[in-house]
């Protein structure tokens, strides 16, 4: 008996270390890229026409295994990252809804149907700009997308030649989705890239609301959709000069903006800027010495809502731009996005709280727009700290922001929307090429090597962001200032006094309250 014991702990002592010994030879190590997850074993039997354990013992050595493998692999990785796109695509269109709530919320009730129907046909105006010219103009020379199968078609770039060096300005092929763009990976290509250009068209309505007259905004989404967006959105994401400047002048990767800090939110802000300038300030918004009046909005409860609608829909905007759904740095992505959102959250109520000894619910739920904001552009480069600090900052940012936009330019922005997009976006393209932190982005823009900011020894990839910045800056504002200041000779931009003081509403003929009387709406 007693030497059947013995033996039986001897034995459970050899395989205890045993197993020490294998696991201290070959300890687990973090995989942040996810380049090492998945191998040939997991094609076995995914799906119908894949090669089934048989097929492996029976061919292991035979061409018709390894074809039927090579097929079989091909076709679903291509299935799966195109159905992971538009899948993505949907939740950004989703988005749409949470920027009608938010906006509806935080303006007047008498306003409330004028404000949806800005919503809701800045999205089918806008789409049948971007299907017109803005899809070929953004990415006609793009090159396609390897991850979903080609579109290699889509190679017609207009460029300059400076410097001995070429100079991407904007596409050339792709016009209303016909002839050799008529093909399924271009077709999944526009549903993605138009729902990214939706959402920057949406913000100006926001900052411009309750005084703007419809027609006018008509005329904008054209223009927004069909130009001024896609010319942006060419130079850094379809081939354009700016994400050439890793490949043309060695700062870093050339501008990088993973999700739209600023191809999408900067571009909406800055625009949003220009047409607050050109419209001003809503009847009663200053006193005569040039002191804010606050002018709450009529629902916060739904504002609330709309930001937390966008907030969800944001998981598809960031890990969505992996057009790759077997990319698994979409772990890294969508953590990095929640993380962002909170901390920018926080650090707006608590900001407030401080200075002003209550926590601001509209300025907090705006700080977790700024953090998703800050975030979209470095989402897939940066770790759990860096993505914290960042929405903190945007937290932060946004406060001050909003006080500087009001009491120091003089300038009525209902929603807050040049601070959450415009300013914010500015600070995620900056906050990519300072926490960049190198283990992912290799051969992004043709560069070789993961993507690294300043504070992880890359100066060139800060400076280039530093560019991506100014452009937009100049770009955007420029051509929507001039672009407001003339369409108002023609359109005038501003209802006149007596509708602005019954309510928007009667614009688009319909009221969002009748029961109410009209002296009852007026605040």
């Amino acid at each position: 008996m007693l030497k059947n014991i013995v033996m039986a702990l001897t034995l459970a002592l050899v395989i205890l270390v045993g197993t020490a010994t294998v696991f201290a030879a070959d300890p687990p190590k973090p995989d942040p890229s996810g380049i090492n997850i998945g191998t040939a074993a997991d094609v076995v039997n995914a799906t119908s026409g894949a090669p089934t354990e048989v097929d492996m013992e029976k061919y292991k050595d035979s061409e018709p295994l390894a074809t039927k493998l090579s097929d079989t692999i091909g076709h679903n990785r291509i299935a799966g990252n195109m159905a992971w796109t538009l899948l993505c695509g949907f939740l950004v269109m989703f988005m749409q809804v949470g920027f009608a709530l938010c906006e509806t919320g935080f303006t007047r009730a008498k306003n409330a149907s004028h404000t949806m129907a800005m919503n809701i046909m800045v999205y089918g105006i806008g789409m049948l700009g971007f299907w017109l010219c803005g899809f070929a103009l953004q990415m006609g020379g793009g090159g396609g997308a390897a991850t979903l199968g080609g579109g290699t078609l889509l190679n017609s770039e207009f460029t300059i030649s400076l410097f001995g060096k070429s100079f991407g300005l904007w596409g050339g092929k792709g016009f209303f989705l016909v002839g050799d763009a008529y093909d399924a990976t271009i077709f999944t290509m526009f549903l993605f890239q138009m729902v990214f250009m939706d959402t920057a068209a949406t913000i100006p309505t926001g900052a411009m609301a309750e005084r703007w007259r419809f027609k006018s905004f008509c005329f904008y989404g054209l223009f927004m959709s069909a130009l001024v967006y896609p010319l942006y959105a060419n130079w850094v994401w379809g081939g354009g000069w700016l994400s050439a400047l890793g490949s043309n002048f060695g700062l870093g990767h050339g501008v990088l903006d993973f999700a739209g800090s600023s191809v999408v939110h900067m571009t909406g802000g800055v625009a949003a800027l220009a047409g607050v300038i050109c419209l001003g300030p809503r009847l009663g918004k200053f006193r005569a010495d040039g002191t804010p009046n606050a002018i709450p909005g009529h629902h916060i409860p739904m504002a609330v809502t709309g930001c937390l609608i966008l907030a969800f829909g944001w998981f598809g905007f960031n890990t969505g731009s992996t057009l790759a759904s077997g990319d698994l740095r979409i772990g890294v992505i969508a953590t990095n996005t929640m993380l962002a959102s909170g901390a920018g959250a926080v650090a707006a109520m608590c900001y407030m709280w401080m200075r002003h000894g209550v926590p601001d619910l509209s300025m907090a739920a705006n700080g977790l727009l700024a953090g998703l904001v800050a975030i979209t552009a470095p989402c897939a480069f940066v770790n759990a700290p860096a993505a914290v600090l960042i929405g903190l900052i945007a937290g932060l940012l946004l406060c001050v922001s909003v006080l500087f936009v009001e009491r120091v330019l003089k300038l009525d922005d209902p929603v807050g929307a040049i601070s959450v997009h415009g300013v914010n976006g500015a600070w995620g393209l900056l906050s990519l090429g300072l926490f960049a932190d190198g283990t992912y982005g290799d051969k992004l823009n043709g560069v070789d090597g993961a993507v690294k900011g300043l504070f992880y020894g890359d100066a060139g990839q800060f400076f280039a962001q530093c560019v991506g910045v100014c452009t937009n800056l100049v770009f955007v504002f420029v051509a929507f200032y001039l672009y407001f200041k003339i369409s108002n000779g023609i359109v005038k931009l501003r209802v006149t006094p007596e509708v602005e003081s019954e309510g928007l509403d009667s614009e688009v003929g319909v009221m969002a309250y009748p029961e109410f009387s009209i002296n009852k709406i007026h605040r």
